[in-house]
């Protein structure tokens, strides 16, 4: 996308997430956006553009390292419990407990019971986040063979990039196939409670916008200044389980 028609696009979509804002401040509502998604595939850009003009003191961005010999000997979902919104604030995942159903998985850092369990298990704990009333979205961010292979190089020659780097990334293509086979079962299997909204990143800038619009369009707000346009079918799905990933995502 040009960079011209991207920031006119942005701007009415940034202007529309204060005004949805301050609607959950008013009516002390809570909102929970989970990120997931390939390596390098725009997590980092999206949520940047999401929290750019909000209240920072309602915004919180949740980025946990790797878990402490604490966080292992604990409920799976305990660390990510103490960080989950409170009436009036909005929070973003970087990645959340679906490490499970993805890196870990695929990098045998988890026991096959381990993962077993958590897929029987994160539906009825999104639920209940659900029946509390709390807001939850869940994307995932999918990205081609060569988009990945493209980002990861350009951050070994970034210098304010090379902070991404981690030994995973050495790993990521490598194991290109292993993740579309957990992403795929993730989507069958993870959706009920909360549905996987999917979203082809190839192109960081419609996918931020994607992103954006659709959340706008899941919380409707009398006071939005400008009209809320959908986010393009093309771009970003509501999947369900009857959908086929060969019809939309990368294989």
């Amino acid at each position: 996308m040009d960079k011209d028609i991207y920031k006119a696009e942005l701007y009415p979509l940034q202007v529309n997430l204060v005004a949805m804002q301050r609607q959950l401040i008013a009516e002390n509502r809570k909102l929970l956006v989970i990120l997931e998604g390939r390596d390098a595939a725009g997590k980092d850009g999206v949520i940047k553009r999401v929290v750019q003009h909000q209240s920072p003191r309602e915004t919180r961005v949740v980025a946990l390292g790797k878990p402490s010999e604490r966080d292992r000997s604990s409920w799976y979902f305990q660390r990510w419990v103490n960080h989950l919104p409170a009436n009036g604030e909005m929070v973003l995942f970087n990645r959340s407990w679906y490490n499970r159903a993805g890196v870990e998985r695929v990098m045998g850092f988890c026991e096959e019971t381990d993962y077993v369990r958590f897929l029987r298990d994160v539906g009825p704990f999104e639920k209940l986040l659900i029946d509390d009333g709390m807001i939850v979205l869940k994307y995932y961010l999918d990205l081609s063979r060569g988009e990945q292979a493209r980002r990861l190089e350009a951050r070994k020659s970034d210098p304010l990039k090379t902070w991404k780097i981690s030994p995973i990334d050495a790993v990521a293509l490598k194991k290109f196939d292993a993740y579309t086979e957990a992403r795929d079962a993730m989507l069958a299997a993870t959706g009920e409670a909360v549905p996987w909204r999917v979203v082809k990143a190839d192109d960081k800038r419609v996918a931020r916008l994607a992103v954006i619009a659709d959340i706008l369009a899941a919380i409707p707000c009398a006071d939005y200044p400008y009209p809320i346009t959908p986010a393009r079918k093309d771009v970003l799905r509501v999947w369900s389980n009857g959908d086929r990933p060969d019809d939309f995502l990368e294989h």
